[in-house]
């Protein structure tokens, strides 16, 4: 027997044993030895708090990010409208505000495979001409310099059609100052015979100071419900990433409890175990985050891509998430273990615990929609948004989702009986610990409960935001118009765009405007009308004309009554007009007289591919010598065949080679506006980002599921229980949650997409908007399971029984 002596305190000492700290003291002290716990914890611990250390960071780079976004659209609208031109005076007359300093531009962007590519033709008036920013020295004729990302696709196989339309030589680099975005294709080009007669305008200098537009108050809605839709789900994973390994970790809790530790101290010590997790995963995250940011350029996410400097993080959101990561981790786990009983000789984790109230999950997603109520609409004319409401009601109603589905998912799997084997053995791991499998799919009901809600309100802004052109693509895919008409310039463009390849019609004309020869004061307004040149067949296309012949010429009336007769003031048969461009009135030059035959057919307009009504005088080419005409423009509209490969590559090509400044547009029956389509392109590539994480969250957390279970398996291999059946099990453990969470997250974001549609006083335009979003779940998670067998099948090895 060994005894024990104690040992005497120096003389003017407390002989006393020191009081254990208490309060603030203890909880820091805990935390401090939880955290130790997670250091020293050897190569199980590691990998237990590298898992939550991952899934934290994964969040933690996404909030980053999201974080930056305003000044990321600062910078690209600063660049944007410091690059914007200044012109000249209202004078019509561009030659009168010529100076050393000026500029003559065109523009002459173009399309590419789908990609817009901007550009300009410049010609400068003096010796020292005004550059845009990013462009180091003016371009000299037939010279252009180019965006990085335009001279690597010029330089490229890909980019031979396009070295066709642009034939000049690359003298230099736009630099980051003169573009929006690393993958912006632009180009500025110098050219020597670019005249305002040729559609050139004059500008001073390059910046606009003007304030910026007022967004509409309907798209302001929107961009906040985006901004939560696309984080919530976020929050929700680093919550559900800190507590991975949560069985492992009570087990040697238990042990804790045996050598003397009381339950409040276990607590804090697991609350410090995972605050190391996640002050880990914050440092995984900002590593994360400053490694991509210096990539930043070469991600193109629906042709958006951004500069490493554009990526900083707003000083108040970066400074929430290091405060309330580590927070969240803690409160979330003290929490957790108020469910479990962490005794000396083990822990009731795994027994059947009390079930899952109702009572106060419920109440959330109803105070949610309650917020939308009060909040009142916002219409078109509201004059100023409130945001928080709005923010505050969105964030209620998706936590509510998420709190609602562990409740579901225990009430569901709890009346299932029966069933193969793998459906057996699935469902009796839910029934004995749902929880896991819950928190696993939390991430995936909000996201789609948002994005059905998000739909929804897209759906029933589409009208506001999108406009029906008139246009009618399925008669002409293109419309050109240049200003180039002098001598056969007419006849050669339209004969040139027939021999395109891939070309089946055009339909060509030459336009002018006439007027009634007269004396009128400053206050009259002569009666004018357009003349248009062209052949038989494609007068025929704009305007009701039975029979035709070359010379023939036709007086073309709208449907309009009055503006019927106004033509017929303008053109009267017989009589002679005045043919003459603005600027040579303008000038004091004579106009060109032409007499309208008096056998002119009066006729009845005809809507044109553009969606246009033509009237006024129609002329074939035998009629009227189109060349002879001052100020015309030539006008194209063109069908191609669709299923000639590059066909409109050949189109633009053709119109470059005609005149660089020629004006071509796509033809499109629906007209998007810009803030609305570019909020549309951000939540995508918002909705990519969060998907990848949940798809990244839930591997993680399927893993450390599996990695628990490792002796489990390898006992049920052992005694013969086949792996298929195994892996069937597992596919159903995860389907089962699935399912109950897509059910929660239809209802949810119908209702919620119901709620949203209601305060923007909008009606629900389909209510089966949600199908594409529930297969993006269903195929989110069957991918999940495929990802995740490989580690299965490793962990079913007879080595899993051994143990130390």
């Amino acid at each position: 027997m060994t005894l024990l002596h104690r040992k005497h305190a120096p003389a003017g000492e407390d002989p006393r044993p020191a009081a254990p700290p208490s309060g603030a003291t203890a909880r820091l002290r805990d935390l401090g030895l939880g955290v130790r716990f997670a250091a020293a914890g050897g190569r199980e611990g590691w990998i237990r708090t590298l898992l939550t250390a991952v899934g934290v960071g994964l969040g933690v780079a996404l909030l980053l990010v999201a974080s930056s976004v305003p000044h990321m659209l600062d910078q690209r609208d600063g660049r944007e409208r410091a690059r914007t031109e200044t012109r000249h005076s209202e004078s019509p007359d561009a030659s009168a505000a010529a100076s050393d300093t000026t500029v003559l531009r065109i523009d002459a962007g173009t399309e590419y495979r789908g990609r817009s590519v901007a550009g300009f033709l410049m010609r400068p008036d003096g010796a020292h001409p005004v550059t845009p920013p990013g462009v180091a020295g003016f371009p000299g004729p037939d010279e252009m310099v180019v965006s990085p990302a335009l001279k690597e696709l010029l330089n490229s196989s890909e980019g031979n059609l396009l070295r066709e339309r642009l034939p000049y030589r690359i003298t230099g680099t736009i630099t980051d100052a003169g573009l929006v975005s690393p993958n912006e294709l632009r180009f500025y080009a110098g050219s020597g015979t670019l005249t305002p007669a040729a559609g050139g305008h004059r500008l001073t200098a390059y910046g606009d100071n003007d304030p910026p537009a007022p967004m509409s108050p309907l798209l302001v809605v929107l961009i906040i419900i985006i901004s939560v839709v696309l984080l919530v789900p976020v929050a929700i994973f680093i919550a559900t990433a800190v507590r991975f390994g949560g069985d492992r970790r009570d087990r040697r809790l238990a042990a804790l409890r045996l050598v003397g530790a009381d339950i409040r101290m276990t607590r804090w010590i697991a609350a410090g175990e995972a605050l190391f997790g996640a002050l880990l995963g914050l440092l995984i995250g900002l590593a994360i985050f400053l490694t991509g940011r210096q990539f930043a350029g070469d991600f193109v996410v629906w042709d958006v891509s951004a500069y490493p400097s554009d990526l900083v993080p707003a000083a108040w959101p970066a400074g929430i998430v290091a405060v309330a990561v580590p927070v969240s981790a803690v409160l979330v786990t003290l929490a957790a273990m108020r469910s479990v009983v962490v005794e000396p000789l083990g822990v009731v984790r795994n027994g059947r615990s009390r079930r899952r109230r109702l009572w106060w999950r419920l109440p959330l997603p109803v105070a949610g929609l309650a917020v939308f109520a009060l909040t009142g609409k916002v219409d078109a004319n509201t004059e100023a948004v409130d945001p928080y409401p709005i923010a505050a009601g969105a964030v209620l109603t998706l936590v509510g989702l998420a709190l609602l589905l562990p409740w579901l998912v225990e009430a569901s799997v709890n009346r299932l009986r029966g069933g193969p084997v793998p459906w057996q053995l699935a469902i009796r791991r839910l029934q004995l610990n749902s929880g896991a499998a819950s928190r696993a799919v939390s991430g995936v009901t909000v996201a789609v409960a948002g994005a059905v809600a998000l739909q929804m309100l897209f759906a029933a802004m589409n009208d506001d935001f999108n406009k029906i052109t008139g246009q009618d693509p399925t008669r002409a895919q293109f419309y050109t118009s240049s200003e180039r008409v002098s001598g056969d310039a007419a006849a050669r463009t339209i004969k040139a765009f027939r021999a395109t390849k891939g070309v089946d019609e055009v339909i060509g004309t030459v336009e002018v405007y006439v007027t009634k020869p007269g004396k009128y004061t400053e206050d009259e307004v002569p009666p004018t009308t357009s003349l248009t040149v062209g052949d038989c067949a494609t007068l025929r296309e704009i305007a009701r004309i039975d029979s035709c012949r070359d010379g023939d010429t036709f007086v073309v009336h709208p449907r309009d009554k009055k503006m019927a007769d106004w033509v017929d003031k303008a053109a009267r048969k017989g009589e002679e007009v005045e043919i003459s461009s603005y600027t040579d009135q303008q000038k004091g030059v004579r106009p060109m007289l032409w007499t309208l035959p008096a056998d002119a057919r009066t006729v009845l307009t005809r809507r044109d591919p553009l969606g246009k009504e033509n009237w006024g005088i129609m002329a074939t080419t035998g009629a009227v010598d189109a060349s002879t005409l001052p100020g015309a423009t030539t006008v194209a509209q063109i069908r191609i065949d669709q299923h000639v490969a590059d066909a409109a590559e050949y189109v633009w090509n053709t119109a470059a080679r005609l005149d660089p400044g020629m004006r071509v547009v796509t033809l499109t029956s629906v007209a998007r506006d810009r803030q609305y389509a570019s909020i549309q392109t951000g939540l995508q590539a918002g909705a990519t980002a969060t998907l990848i994480l949940i798809a990244a969250s839930m591997l993680v957390s399927q893993l450390e599921q599996l990695r628990e279970r490792k002796r489990l398996l390898s006992v049920l291999v052992a005694f013969g229980t086949r792996r298929v059946t195994l892996g069937w099990s597992v596919l159903w453990q995860t389907a089962v949650p699935v399912a109950v969470g897509l059910t929660v997250a239809v209802a949810g974001g119908l209702g919620l997409g119901a709620t949203l549609t209601w305060m923007i006083a909008k009606k629900v335009s389909d209510w089966w908007l949600f199908l594409p979003m529930v297969g993006a779940g269903a195929a989110l998670i069957l991918l999940v399971t495929l990802v995740s067998l490989p580690p299965l099948w490793r962990m079913m090895r007879p080595d899993g029984l051994r143990t130390e």
